[in-house]
């Protein structure tokens, strides 16, 4: 079964086709700077070894993008596909839809829901609803596939998905804690259950420009730290994470503007906002071994909002026997690993900082012996898609 998964960023395009259940990727490509004049464009086909990058070309919008692809997809050198008939399904790591927050076909109604929560997600769903109806005309005949972020947390019991809010306000507006990185999230489990087998008890760490923390029962999700919105849980790059709401009405008295306090939450928050000097975790690391003050105190707030939901997670789940961390930073970042993991000897860590310190890629932190074992895993969401799409919808051809 040929799934092609599209990932969209706001000006974006990637792509990988996988042939499923082998997980054999057979083409890659991406577009940079879509919408602009000076895009950039790559593809390999890895079958053939076929490989060529575009610079300072024209990509007005999603359209030419898709269409680019597509054209590479189907050459006569570079084609990893003959036809567009080989071609089941496209997949998509939508964000989120009012109603719908698993896995579903992208109809008009889909489409329409995700439109309806453009407020809650304005970086995300514009550009997802834009690229899928773009894949919509040009491969009418195709299956398209969103899954959602939240598809993976829809395991986790109401009670820790309800706010203490009115409940009409559930029941009319679907307030409560959704959740997201589902893709990464699941992949995670799937990993962990190729080696426990279908009986564990995991706290996945992905962290990353954006991160989150998931509390995963015998593979299914029962606790997360997103909530509603993209914006809640840990300390992101450039998102605060948790806020009281009443900081919001407070501001608003001091005279800043809504767009003033929505800016410094989403835009110059996080990691940025306590360091105030960049939202990427390279170079605040550099910057607190040069003596910054401020740069250090991010890291430590960071390292302090995933020590706390592991804490709460740990005691959810009623123990731990492994812990996961992925992502851009849970994969790369060895200092942060060792402040979250040298304050968890109470929950059954024993961590082995030599190991942390010399691993590259794949590996386990943890010491010989640990009740918890402690891996770092890298996450392959667009894999985790695929094999959804796969576990989900028929191989047979759509009539």
């Amino acid at each position: 079964m040929l799934i092609l998964v599209c990932n969209v960023g706001s000006t974006s395009l990637k792509y990988k086709l996988f042939d499923m259940p082998a997980a054999e990727v057979l083409a890659e490509g991406k577009t940079e700077r879509v919408g602009r004049s000076d895009a950039i464009f790559s593809y390999r086909n890895r079958r053939n070894g076929f490989a060529e990058k575009l610079e300072g070309i024209s990509v007005p919008g999603y359209a030419e993008g898709v269409r680019l692809f597509l054209r590479y997809l189907l050459g006569e050198e570079s084609g990893a596909l003959k036809s567009m008939d080989e071609l089941e399904a496209v997949g998509f790591k939508t964000v989120l839809a009012k109603g719908y927050y698993g896995v579903h076909e992208l109809t008009e109604e889909v489409l329409a829901a995700m439109e309806a929560y453009v407020p809650v997600a304005p970086a995300h769903n514009p550009p997802y609803i834009e690229a899928i109806r773009v894949f919509r005309s040009l491969l009418p005949d195709k299956r398209m596939v969103g899954c959602f972020e939240t598809a993976f947390h829809t395991s986790i019991p109401l009670a820790r998905r309800l706010y203490a809010l009115p409940y009409e306000w559930y029941e009319r507006y679907g307030i409560c804690r959704l959740g997201y990185h589902g893709a990464s999230h699941g992949y995670i489990a799937r990993q962990i259950r190729a080696r426990a087998g279908e009986r564990f008890k995991l706290i996945s760490c992905h962290m990353g420009g954006s991160g989150s923390i998931c509390a995963i029962e015998d593979g299914k999700s029962v606790d997360t730290s997103f909530g509603f919105s993209l914006q809640t849980g840990i300390p992101h790059a450039n998102r605060a994470g948790d806020l009281d709401a009443y900081v919001i009405p407070f501001l608003l008295s001091q005279g800043l503007s809504m767009p003033e306090i929505l800016e410094g939450i989403g835009k110059k928050g996080g990691l940025l906002g306590i360091s105030g000097l960049s939202n990427d975790l390279r170079d605040i690391e550099a910057a607190a071994r040069e003596g910054n003050a401020r740069a250090a105190l991010a890291i430590d707030a960071f390292c302090e909002a995933v020590i706390r939901y592991i804490g709460a997670f740990t005691a959810e789940l009623g123990g731990m026997d492994y812990l996961v961390f992925t992502g851009g930073i849970g994969e790369n970042s060895v200092l942060v690993r060792e402040k979250v993991c040298s304050r968890l000897a109470c929950l059954g860590v024993q961590f082995d900082a030599a190991a942390n310190r010399d691993l590259q890629g794949e590996g386990t932190i943890s010491a010989p012996g640990s009740p918890v074992t402690v891996l770092v895993l890298p996450t392959n969401e667009d894999l985790g898609i695929a094999q959804t799409i796969w576990e989900k919808f028929p191989a047979e051809p759509r009539k």
